[in-house]
């Protein structure tokens, strides 16, 4: 199973989880201190929000949520033959998940990750290579998942 992630920056974080929650039809999977996400079935898709106040409805960041460490072995595989630059993060702690995952960077600077997630975590543990400059030393929900 894969699907789609949508990683979205909200100002207020339960306005957001009620909003979300009524247009797909299904609760949270996992609600944090500034941080949701949702496992909508139909259509497949990861839902994350990151409450960063300020910047609500801007995009954080997209991805594609596959089923393995496998699997994301053979994306980075696959994209660094095909020339695209990758940043790893293999066994990193993001999103209150540890997960493997790799970078690549759109055309128009938009980040995309393939990941998967091997276990929860309790902490947010967002890497600082993702954030913005001006978020690094905060601790606003800015930058994975």
């Amino acid at each position: 199973m894969s699907r789609i992630q949508l990683a979205l920056n909200v100002d207020d974080l339960d306005q957001a989880i009620a909003f979300y929650s009524t247009l797909f039809n299904t609760p949270p999977a996992k609600v944090k201190e500034g941080y949701a996400n949702f496992a909508v079935s139909e259509p497949p898709l990861k839902l994350v929000l990151l409450e960063n106040p300020g910047k609500g409805g801007t995009l954080n960041h997209l991805g594609v949520e596959v089923e393995s460490s496998e699997t994301v072995h053979a994306e980075i595989a696959r994209l660094t033959g095909e020339g695209m630059f990758t940043e790893e993060e293999i066994g990193t702690t993001c999103c209150f998940a540890t997960q493997d995952k790799v970078w690549v960077t759109g055309p128009g600077g938009e980040k995309w990750e393939v990941y998967t997630v091997l276990a929860d975590s309790d902490t947010f543990g967002s890497s600082p290579e993702h954030r913005e400059p001006a978020e690094r030393d905060s601790h606003t929900a800015a930058g994975c998942c």
